[in-house]
C-alpha cells in the first residue's frame, strides 16, 4: 500500500471465518465438482469479498427463465440440496464462506446431479448487493444466523435495518424473506428489526416452521438443549 493511501473499507461481517481443513470425501468433491456449481467470482479485498460490480446474469448461468431463490449462509447444504431437489423448476444460489461446508454440498449436489443449484464463495450480504439485481428474487432463506451474543457484536447480527433495506429491494413484489434461530432474545431482535423495515410479517407473531427446511444436526441439537425454534417469514 502506497504511503498515505487509505486502507480498503471494511464491512462488518455476520461470520466468523473457521479453518479451512477438509477431510478427504470433502477433498475429492471439491476436486470434481467444482464445475459447475461453485462459481468464480471478482474479489474485494477479502478473501471472501466480492468486487464492486455488475450483477451476474443468473438467466444465462442456469440456462433458463426460472424463480429464483438466494440463501444465505449455505452451510454444509442441508436446505439447500433439499429445495433444489423438491423443485427443479426453481434455480437456488447459495452463498457461503467456509470452504469445507461448500465442499460438502458440491458433493451433495453432484450425487443428486441437480442442476438448479449454484454456489458462491462469498459473504451472503456483499453477494447480495454486488451480484442480485434489483426485483429479482423470488425468496431470501437465512436460516440460523450466527447469534453473536454479547452485546458488542450485535453489530455483527445478520438481520440489521441496512440488510433488510437490501433484501426489500432484490425480492420481486410478493417475494418472501425466510429466517430461522433457535435463540429467543436474537429472534426478538429481529422480529424488531424486520417489522420496522419495508417489509410485512406474513404472521401476526412467529411463522410455523418451514416444512421444506430440512432438520439439521445443528437444529436438532438446538432442541435437544431445550432451545425453541423461531421461525419468521416477511413479505416485499
Amino acid at each position: 500500500m502506497v504511503k498515505g493511501e487509505a486502507s480498503p473499507q471494511r464491512d462488518v461481517v455476520s461470520f466468523v471465518r473457521r479453518s479451512a481443513r477438509m477431510n478427504p470425501s470433502q477433498q475429492r468433491a471439491w476436486r470434481d465438482h467444482r464445475v459447475p456449481y461453485l462459481l468464480d467470482i471478482p474479489r474485494g479485498p477479502m478473501s471472501t469479498s466480492v468486487a464492486p460490480q455488475e450483477a451476474m446474469d443468473w438467466l444465462a448461468i442456469f440456462g433458463r427463465t426460472a424463480p429464483l431463490i438466494v440463501e444465505i449462509g449455505a452451510g454444509n447444504g442441508d436446505s439447500l440440496v433439499a429445495t433444489a431437489a423438491a423443485h427443479p423448476d426453481i434455480d437456488i444460489v447459495g452463498f457461503e464462506v467456509f470452504e469445507p461446508s461448500i465442499a460438502s454440498t458440491l458433493g451433495k449436489l453432484a450425487a443428486q446431479n441437480l442442476t438448479n443449484a449454484r454456489v458462491v464463495l462469498a459473504d451472503g450480504v456483499q453477494g447480495l448487493r454486488w451480484l442480485v439485481r434489483p426485483d429479482s428474487l423470488d425468496a431470501v432463506h437465512a436460516f440460523f444466523p450466527d447469534p453473536w451474543h454479547k452485546s458488542r457484536h450485535h453489530k455483527r447480527r445478520l438481520i440489521s435495518p441496512e440488510v433488510c433495506a437490501l433484501v426489500a429491494d432484490r425480492l420481486r413484489p410478493g417475494g418472501l424473506l425466510r429466517v430461522a434461530t433457535d435463540w429467543e432474545d436474537y429472534a426478538l431482535a429481529m422480529r424488531e428489526v424486520l417489522d420496522a423495515s419495508p417489509l410485512t410479517n406474513e404472521y401476526s407473531r412467529w411463522a410455523p416452521r418451514f416444512e421444506e427446511r430440512p432438520m439439521t444436526k445443528y437444529e436438532a441439537r438446538g432442541i435437544a438443549a431445550g432451545r425453541t425454534v423461531y421461525d419468521l417469514c416477511y413479505r416485499r
